[in-house]
């Protein structure tokens, strides 16, 4: 009798699990189905750059002294491209940080042409930019933000002042904007 009741909780268990997953994969595909037309945008952290923050001596306009993409964030930025084509979106309006493991991420999805974003930039060391950027970022969201797929490349900071979503490397939060400026989270797409 006990095994009985192990077994059935087992399956019941499993039941749930794999309920979820098909949930989770109906939910995906009802993400990639509002980037591909256009109704919200994909705001990504970067692929992996080891470490944290940038070294004192950082310069935004030279990758040598800054925190750039590992061999394993490199692939998993074209492996990430790979799945916007896979679901569809061969071309996007791709803008970036102007940080370089930002835009070598944004370079490496092959959507399109990269063009920078300062509101996209890093405040991790200068967080009383926080607000300043989040605003810049909303209104350019709001007002001019171009027709069809959008993908976001920037920073964990900046996805999170955003939306109020902690990323992992690569992970794609996919969002609306309300004409006021309230963003809507739809959900994620993991790496």
């Amino acid at each position: 009798m006990k095994t009985v009741v192990v077994t059935a909780l087992w399956m019941k268990c499993l039941a749930i699990l794999l309920g979820a997953g098909a949930a989770h994969a109906n939910d995906s595909a009802k993400l990639w189905d509002a980037l591909r037309q256009g109704t919200a945008f994909a705001i990504m952290r970067h692929a992996l750059a080891p470490g944290t923050g940038d070294p004192d001596k950082f310069k935004v306009g030279d990758c040598s002294t800054q925190r750039n993409l590992s061999d394993t964030g490199r692939k998993r930025a074209r492996e990430i491209g790979a799945r916007f084509r896979s679901n569809g979106i061969t071309k996007a309006n791709v803008l970036t940080s102007q940080w370089c493991r930002c835009r070598e991420t944004a370079e490496l999805l092959a959507l399109g042409q990269v063009k920078e974003l300062p509101s996209l930039n890093s405040f991790f060391q200068k967080f009383e930019q926080r607000e300043t950027q989040t605003k810049a970022l909303r209104k350019w969201l709001m007002t001019s933000r171009p027709k069809g797929p959008l993908v976001l490349s920037t920073h964990q900071v900046n996805i999170s002042a955003l939306t109020g979503s902690y990323t992992s490397s690569g992970e794609i939060v996919v969002a609306q904007i309300d004409a006021d400026g309230k963003v809507k989270v739809l959900g994620s797409i993991e790496n």
